[in-house]
């Protein structure tokens, strides 16, 4: 904070004028939020060739430090207006990269849903073909329905199963069919936990925000040399006047 006595002109001879000073210090010492050592007051007033004065105006001198500072201040804003441009075009950019991440996992994610989902399918598929076959339908009746060749196929896909069922006692098959059953389920449940998506943007959101990043890239961060050559040239201006 800087103090400026003005209109320093009309407060009469040297000696009133430091009258007025010595009441000015006076009531800063009071405040010590002001009160600091160094302390100066320039004396600045319109000059008046009708009313001539011998006080010194320093009005010239206040007015180039507001000019510097106008100066600096236009300077840092202009500065702080390019680096916002770029940290906006960077968080954008990294919103991007994000939703690409989140997409690839999610793809990886559909297709590890999708394969546990078949083998889970394909268990219960080949568990009831085994019961069909073994219990319901005969050998021959299977042969005539589905052809030799696919017949055959079905039956080599079956033989594991075969195996395993012809090995158990009947008593005990229930269990199997029961192990089967919670295997098929637990692939199920395994599925879902897999298939599990992240938030995505649309592409209307995306759009809008490579719009927003040409914007800020090339119109806002260029802006700045535009308005700093505006500015230069208004204070041309005003000097000239």
């Amino acid at each position: 904070m800087r103090f400026y006595l003005s209109k320093a002109d009309e407060a009469g001879h040297e000696g009133d004028r430091q009258r007025v000073l010595m009441q000015i210090v006076q009531e800063l010492c009071k405040r010590p939020g002001l009160n600091r050592t160094g302390f100066d007051m320039p004396t600045i007033y319109i000059p008046n060739s009708n009313k001539p004065s011998r006080c010194m105006n320093q009005i010239e001198e206040v007015c180039s430090d507001i000019e510097k500072t106008i100066n600096q201040t236009v300077q840092n804003t202009l500065n702080t207006l390019e680096k916002d441009c770029e940290n906006i075009a960077t968080l954008i950019q990294e919103k991007l990269e994000q939703d690409r991440e989140a997409c690839s996992y999610n793809l990886r994610s559909w297709t590890k849903g999708i394969l546990f989902y078949m083998l889970g399918i394909l268990l219960l598929m080949l568990l009831g073909l085994n019961f069909l076959i073994e219990n319901v339908i005969s050998h021959d009746i299977f042969h005539y329905l589905l052809g030799d060749h696919v017949c055959e196929a079905v039956l080599s896909y079956l033989q594991p199963i075969n195996r395993i069922w012809h090995e158990i006692s009947s008593a005990h098959r229930v269990y199997f069919y029961f192990v089967i059953f919670l295997l098929a389920v637990f692939f199920f449940m395994f599925a879902k936990f897999t298939s599990r998506r992240q938030p995505t943007l649309s592409r209307r959101q995306k759009r809008q925000l490579l719009e927003n990043k040409d914007y800020v890239q090339n119109y806002s961060k260029g802006k700045k040399q535009t308005l700093y050559k505006e500015y230069l040239h208004q204070s041309v201006a005003e000097h000239d006047l």
